[in-house]
Formats: C-alpha cells, sequence, structure tokens
C-alpha cells in the first residue's frame, strides 16, 4: 500500500464536477481534515461554497480566476491569463508545503483547454504534491496528459440540463 498522491479528475459536458469536489472539501472536514480550493475561473464571493465555508477551519477557497472568460481572441483574456499563471504558482507552493491532505484546483481542466495554463504547467504543480495528499482537477475538456495523470477520472455527461430549455441558473443549484 502506498501513501503517493492520489489524483482525481472531474470533466466533461455535464454539471457536478465543482459539486463532487466540494463533497470530498465536506467530506474531508467531517474527519478534521483541512482543504484548500483553488478556483481557476470563478471571481464572486457571492458563490455559495464561499458563504457556506467562511470561517471554516477545514476548507480555504481561493477565487484566483477573473470570473467568466471572454471570447478567445479578445484583450481581456490578458488578464484571465495573468490570473491564472499566479493561481498555478500559488496551487504548486501549496502542494509542496504539504499543510492541506486535500487540494482541488477547480476549473484548473478548462483553464488549460482555453489556453489561460499549459497542460505541463498544471502537471508540474500536481507533481510537488507531497505524499499522502489527494488532489482533485475540476472543469470540461480535459487533455489527454491531465487524463493520463490522474488515478481517477470522472466524466459528468449532460444528459438533459434545465438551462437548455430557458429556465435560468438558480442559486443554490449552479451558484
Amino acid at each position: 500500500m502506498t501513501d503517493a498522491p492520489r489524483i482525481l479528475v472531474f470533466t466533461g459536458d455535464g454539471k457536478g464536477k465543482t459539486t463532487a469536489a466540494l463533497g470530498m472539501a465536506l467530506r474531508a472536514a467531517g474527519h478534521a481534515m483541512r482543504t484548500c480550493v483553488l478556483q481557476f475561473v470563478k471571481h464572486d464571493a457571492a458563490v455559495g461554497e464561499v458563504a457556506a465555508t467562511a470561517g471554516s477551519p477545514f476548507i480555504e477557497i481561493l477565487q484566483v480566476g477573473q470570473g467568466f472568460l471572454p471570447p478567445a481572441g479578445s484583450a481581456e483574456m490578458a488578464g484571465h491569463r495573468a490570473a491564472a499563471q499566479e493561481g498555478i504558482r500559488q496551487a504548486a507552493e501549496i502542494l509542496a508545503a504539504g499543510q492541506y491532505p486535500l487540494v482541488v484546483l477547480d476549473e484548473v481542466c478548462f483553464a488549460v483547454a482555453r489556453g489561460l495554463l499549459d497542460e505541463q504547467q498544471v502537471i508540474e504543480a500536481v507533481g510537488r504534491a507531497r505524499d499522502g495528499t489527494c488532489v482533485v482537477l475540476t472543469g470540461r475538456d480535459a487533455t489527454a496528459g491531465l487524463v493520463a495523470l490522474a488515478d481517477t477520472v470522472t466524466e459528468m455527461r449532460c444528459v438533459k440540463h434545465a438551462m437548455r430549455s430557458g429556465i435560468p441558473a438558480r442559486k443554490g443549484v449552479e451558484w
């Protein structure tokens, strides 16, 4: 039996990737284990997970992104790219320090797919994880390299979604 870092990827076009990772954080908190969640796209303190974990001694959420991404060719992408670069630097430091048994890199797969980060940067950051650490990577369009890196990969597939029928996002469900 090994205590090597565990790597999980939650990807796909369906709902539930971040939710599954936050469920793991809740489970870890129930065992008095600390979790750090770095959100690579979100930048909104009003999302439910931030409110729910405020003041928690076990779950820390760092929003390192700048919010919803503009179109690919937009000049605004430079700011998003810079924020993601700083976020992966922070993630590498956190993983190397080994203070958190669970580290979630939320939407990092999407950040790679959209060109904010290079796949190799993420692989190198995750490679700094200490023994006993569990690292969860979430986001659509996980690259082949991130899938190969993982011990467990789950693909959330959208069968039906209310928003496709014109039903708007709901507080407590989508955010």
